[in-house]
């Protein structure tokens, strides 16, 4: 991988890399068990669909080592959603989904919870269930209402239109795979409160979700997320449904009790990424100019609600990727079936929705017989203040540069020439060449979820702490606010100590998601900065003046313009003084030292039913472009190479955000051309572990793999001009399924336009057919 320019880099290192690498990083499960700690195994479903008829559980209460079983019926209120509350925490009326959550072991021993869990007995009367979005469609099985978004005429655009294709998109899910399983532990306080130490990527509604199932006031419970081991949006909503068993059971027994679910039951449990399949028609000219685009999506939301509607409208916002749409009538519905139900899961939709275009102008490639970057250069999003189909100005656009700039870095011509002539001579293999782009919204598409606030806390030997509502899963957003908060007093980052995330410190937050940890929570601490820095700055102006009575007056109007923290200096023309002298003179003179900052973001606001609005602060944008190379034999795929070209304004930290490209960009590979999920007829997940589940492996990724940033500071209504990078970069794995459809079109392929994501040695072995094997 191209290392970093470090002339232009602030990558102060990983808060938690070297305990990481140590192992001395305390994960859920590394707490010490207490005096009378309980572990907890759950009872799943072992049918898809059905009513309940009784939950026997005499037998597993009868073990040696169980304390109690509990069910549904022991809720205050079985039911949660981070939307609708349509799920039951403990499945008591009817089975929705195979290997549903239907009772709870709570016993001294891991052991003995797993052991007792299998001596409980669900009696059900199966009905039949729906597997496929076409079988819900059918029978009209839908969580949501119909979503619409519509730009201009297509229907007429699309009628007088030189060229037409029309077909159908299908991309499969994908499990998060995050290393440390679900995890929580549930202690009792005093007075009937609780306390959870969760592995969430959202605390507050942890906090919610716990209080509302027990009947509890939200001052009773506390969420404590330290870090954890990998989240991806799997934890974004669903750890709560783990968290809410656990204090069950902690309220039943009044004793501490650990929830850790092993791998096979956290697959087979919890939702994944939401498989689509969309129906689409796009008119274009002879050179490959679209004139109209019709897209119907259609989302398995699986047996609950969950966040689908909103993952479904950031697919609708993402079909147009980075390419301009003039006409444009896209819809899309949510449809329910048998399945765990689907989540959050990086990219939260963004990823199907710019899948489907990326593919289409694979296709009008191939039917125009030119190459796929001309097409998408022709359609790309200029710098001229062009609106997308739901109305947002594309400002501040780096995208034709971005396409320049990595089109002359790789030479695609001549690298293009070397991939034909590759594919004349060979018999055996084929390779491919696709170039995509991503241009990503940030923001939450739920405006009132893009908010954050920030506790800050100096003391009186200069250092600092700081407690936001982030949450660290790996993705380095605490070393990110370490760094805006350094910078903003002046101070080495080894003196700002980021706390673990709590309610009790931080309220009403929302999930870290969305790309948006660094910009919410960073944009909150600075605000919080600022008012410490003001009283501060007061105290060395007036001490620089010898302006003192009984004590420094520092509510006075004073312009602080001039005042500069840096090196541990608190300095002007007129004076310098260390920052520890201020901080410990600022106490002295009970001057605060502590400040609560709150941020919104500015200037976003969406329509739904008009389907028009600004529900994105900026853009992240991005390219890259991949060479495939395929074993006609097997079907067997390897990345050649893949150079990647992002826009992330001014990184905040670029070592962090470099690692963030290279990996959400695998990860992202992995969901379009391996990781495959597979069902048994029964509605069972087969594909329920690291043996029977492919995420990439070091044989997976670019042979060669090159990543550079351009040098973008026009980007000014972020938090120190910087641009998120969580989820951006996942979408550039489609370069690497769009190589593979190219590929595709150099051989017997009569399906290349049919080819489905992921693509699997499998899938390309369908596609290619018997004709092209050697």
């Amino acid at each position: 991988m191209k290392k970093y320019n470090k002339k232009h880099s602030s990558s102060n290192p990983h808060d938690s890399g070297a305990s990481h690498v140590s192992g001395e990083s305390v994960f859920i499960d590394d707490r010490p068990e207490q005096v009378g700690e309980l572990h907890l195994a759950i009872v799943m479903s072992e049918v898809a669909h059905g009513k309940i008829k009784n939950i026997k559980t005499d037998k597993a209460k009868d073990h040696a080592d169980v304390v109690t079983v509990l069910t549904g019926d022991d809720f205050c209120d079985n039911t949660w959603g981070p939307i609708v509350k349509d799920q039951p925490l403990l499945a008591n009326k009817l089975i929705s989904h195979y290997s549903e959550p239907v009772a709870l072991v709570v016993a001294k021993t891991r052991e003995a919870a797993y052991e007792a869990r299998k001596l409980v007995e669900v009696s059900v009367d199966e009905l039949e269930p729906v597997f496929s979005v076409d079988n819900a469609i059918a029978n009209s099985s839908y969580l949501s209402d119909e979503f619409q978004i519509c730009q201009g005429e297509s229907k007429e655009a699309l009628e007088k239109s030189k060229f037409k294709l029309e077909g159908i998109f299908e991309n499969g899910g994908q499990e998060h795979f995050y290393l440390e399983s679900q995890a929580c532990i549930s202690y009792p306080d005093e007075n009937g409160n609780i306390h959870i130490e969760s592995s969430s990527q959202h605390p507050t509604e942890v906090q919610h979700v716990v209080a509302h199932a027990l009947g509890l006031a939200q001052h009773q419970v506390v969420c404590v997320v330290k870090r954890m081991g990998g989240g991806f949006g799997g934890k974004e909503s669903q750890a709560s449904h783990m968290a809410a068993l656990a204090a069950l059971a902690t309220k039943a027994t009044g004793k501490p009790c650990r929830l850790v679910l092993t791998k096979d039951d956290d697959m087979k449990i919890t939702g994944k990424r939401h498989p689509f399949k969309n129906w689409y028609k796009v008119g274009f000219d002879e050179k490959g100019k679209i004139n109209a685009l019709e897209v119907n999506f259609y989302a398995d939301g699986g047996a609950y609600l969950d966040l689908s509607p909103a993952i479904l409208q950031r697919a609708m916002f993402h079909v147009d990727n980075a390419y301009f749409l003039e006409n444009a009538t896209i819809k899309g519905r949510v449809v329910k079936t048998n399945r765990s139900p689907n989540t959050a899961f990086r990219g939260f939709g963004g990823p199907q929705g710019a899948a489907v275009i990326e593919s289409i102008i694979e296709d009008i490639s191939q039917k125009l017989k030119v190459d796929s970057l001309e097409v998408r250069k022709l359609n790309l999003y200029d710098d001229s203040g062009l609106e997308t189909h739901y109305g947002q100005k594309v400002e501040n656009n780096f995208l034709p540069k971005i396409f320049s700039d990595l089109e002359t870095k790789v030479n695609y011509k001549k690298w293009r020439k070397e991939v034909d002539d590759f594919n004349r001579s060979s018999v055996t293999h084929v390779k491919g060449l696709s170039l995509t782009a991503t241009k990503f919204g940030i923001s939450f598409t739920s405006k009132f979820l893009n908010q954050a606030n920030a506790l800050v806390n100096v003391h009186t030997d200069g250092t600092v702490q700081v407690s936001t509502g982030a949450t660290e899963m790996g993705q380095g957003v605490n070393t990110k606010i370490q760094g805006i908060v350094s910078e903003a007093f002046g101070i080495s980052p080894i003196d700002v100590r980021l706390m673990p995330t709590s309610t009790e410190k931080n309220h009403n937050t929302s999930a870290t998601a969305a790309s948006s940890g660094s910009d919410l929570n960073g944009a909150a601490a600075l605000v919080a900065c600022q008012e410490i820095k003001i009283n501060l700055a007061k105290l060395a102006i007036l001490k620089s003046k010898n302006d003192q009575e009984d004590e420094y007056n520092t509510e006075r109007d004073i312009d602080t313009s001039k005042v500069h923290f840096k090196d541990n200096m608190i300095t002007s023309s007129s004076f310098s003084y260390s920052f520890k002298e201020i901080v410990a003179l600022a106490y002295m003179n009970r001057i605060s030292l502590g400040a609560r900052g709150h941020f919104k973001t500015p200037e976003i606001h969406y329509d739904v039913k008009k389907g028009k609005g600004r529900p994105f602060l900026y853009f992240t944008n991005g390219a890259a472009v991949s060479e495939v190379l395929i074993d006609k034999a097997t079907g067997d795929t390897k990345i050649l190479r893949t150079d990647i070209l992002m826009d992330l304004g001014r990184p905040i930290n670029e070592g962090i955000d470099y690692g963030q490209v290279a990996g959400a960009f695998i990860q992202g590979l992995g969901w379009a051309t391996g990781e495959s999920l597979e069902y048994a007829d029964s509605g069972e997940l087969l594909s329920h572990s690291p043996t029977t589940y492919k995420i990439p492996s070091i044989q997976d990724t670019p042979r060669e793999f090159n990543i550079e940033f351009i040098r973008n500071n026009t980007n000014t209504i972020n938090v120190r001009g910087s641009k998120a990078v969580g989820e951006p970069p996942f979408l550039l794995g489609l370069s690497a399924w769009n190589a593979i459809k190219n590929a595709l079109h150099y051989t017997d392929s009569k399906t290349f336009d049919e080819l489905t994501l992921p693509a699997t040695p499998e899938v390309i072995m369908k596609q290619l057919g018997e004709g092209d094997l050697i």
